[in-house]
C-alpha cells in the first residue's frame, strides 16, 4: 500500500501502534545492532528483540553504560519468559563513540570477530542541540558528525556483512535492513535548503534553534535512500524513520520546563521502539518502500519537499544537494575506511 497524506496532527499525535512485540517472529539466530541502546528508545527496542531471542548488540560510546544497560535489561526481564515460546537471546557490547570517527573501525571490526552475519542495522543514537560551537573528536559539528558521518562510515564497513547474511540459505527476501532514525520531516520547521553548504561543500552550521539538528537529519534521510540504491540489488532495505515524539535522554540539553512538557503530554521511549520495530521487523516494510519514510508508530509516508528535492539533481527539477552531502561524507571519512 502506498503512503496516504497524514495530517500534522497525526504526526504528533499518532494512532495505536500495529506492530508490537506481539507480532514479532522469534529472533533466534537474528543478529541486530542497536546505536544508542544504552538508554531510552533504543534500550527499549533492544529488551524487545532480546525477548525474542534474538542476539542483540548494545551499541555506546563506553563499557560501563553498554554493561549498564545490558545488566539493566538483565534485571527488568528476570522474571519475564521470552514471548510466545521463543525463548530470551543474547545481548552484547559494541563499544563506539559516534562523535570519533577513529573509534568506528575498531568497533567493526572486533563486531566482525564474534559474528558472522547481521541481519538489521539500527542508527538509533543522535545528538541534539548540543551547546553552541560542539565539535566531535576530530573537529566536524558535532550534529553532523555524530548523526551522519559516523553512521555512514560504520554502514560501509558493515556493508559486506549486510549483503553475505543476505545471500545466506535461509535468510528471508527483505529481511535484512539498515534504520536511519530521523526526526519530525513531516511539517516540521525544515532549514529551506534541505543542508546549506560552505563553498568547500561542508554543511553550514545554523544557529537558529533546531535548524541544524534537523539538517543532520535531513542528511540521515538521503543516506537511507542511497544505501537503498546501494545494496537494494542483494534485497537489502534502507529507510528513514520519524520515530515519534517522546521523553527520552535526547532533550537533555533543553530547558527543564520543555523537558516536564514532553514528559507529560508525549508518549514513553517503549512507543518509538514500536517505531523502530516496524521499520526493522514488520513484513508490510517491502521492496517498495526501499529508500523511503516511514513515521510513528509505524506508517508509511513521504519525505517533505526540502528533503526529497535534494534527492533529484538540478536537470530533474531538484537541487542535488545529496550528491554534494555524499561527497562531503566521503572526503571526510576516507581516512577511516
Amino acid at each position: 500500500m502506498a503512503p496516504q497524506k497524514i495530517s500534522q496532527l497525526s504526526v504528533i499525535f499518532p494512532p495505536a501502534p500495529v506492530f508490537t512485540e506481539a507480532n514479532l517472529a522469534s529472533q533466534k539466530g537474528k543478529v541486530t545492532i542497536v546505536t544508542g541502546a544504552a538508554s531510552g528508545v533504543g534500550f527499549e527496542l533492544a529488551k524487545i528483540l532480546y525477548l525474542a531471542g534474538g542476539t542483540v548488540y548494545i551499541a555506546a560510546r563506553s563499557t560501563s553504560r553498554c554493561e549498564g544497560a545490558i545488566s539493566k535489561i538483565f534485571e527488568q526481564t528476570e522474571h519475564v519468559a521470552g514471548g510466545k515460546g521463543k525463548g530470551k537471546g543474547k545481548l552484547e557490547s559494541m563499544v563506539i563513540d559516534l562523535a570519533d570517527l577513529g573509534t568506528v573501525k575498531g568497533a567493526v571490526e572486533s563486531f566482525l570477530a564474534r559474528e558472522e552475519r547481521l541481519d538489521v542495522l539500527i542508527h538509533n543514537a543522535a545528538v541534539m542541540t548540543p551547546p553552541a560551537g560542539s565539535k566531535d573528536k576530530l573537529g566536524h559539528d558535532l550534529e553532523v558528525g555524530t548523526n551522519c558521518l559516523a553512521p555512514y562510515l560504520m554502514t560501509l564497513l558493515l556493508e559486506p556483512i549486510l549483503i553475505q547474511t543476505a545471500q545466506l540459505a535461509g535468510t528471508p527476501r527483505e529481511s535484512v535492513r539498515i534504520v536511519w532514525v530521523t526526526s519530525m520531516l513531516l511539517g516540521g520547521p525544515l532549514p529551506p535548503n534541505g543542508i546549506t553548504f560552505q563553498q568547500d561543500g561542508t554543511p553550514v552550521v545554523l544557529p537558529k534553534g533546531m535548524d541544524n539538528y534537523m539538517q543532520s537529519k535531513i542528511g540521515d534521510s538521503w543516506l537511507a535512500d542511497k544505501f537503498a540504491k546501494r545494496l537494494g540489488e542483494h534485497g537489502i532495505l534502507s529507510v528513514s524513520l520519524h520515530p515519534g515524539l517522546m521523553k527520552t535522554e535526547l532533550q537533555r540539553h533543553w530547558p527543564w520546563i520543555l523537558r516536564f512538557i514532553m514528559s507529560v503530554v508525549f508518549k514513553s521511549a517503549v512507543y518509538g521502539a514500536y517505531s523502530e520495530l516496524y521499520a526493522g521487523f514488520s513484513p508490510d516494510v517491502t521492496t517498495q518502500l526501499n529508500g523511503g519514510h516511514l513515521i510513528a508508530w509505524g506508517r508509511k509516508a513521504y519525505l517533505p519537499a526540502e528533503a526529497a528535492d535534494g534527492l533529484k539533481a538540478k536537470a530533474e527539477g531538484g537541487t542535488g544537494a545529496a550528491e554534494k552531502f555524499f561527497a562531503y561524507c566521503d572526503r571526510e571519512i576516507k581516512a577511516f575506511l
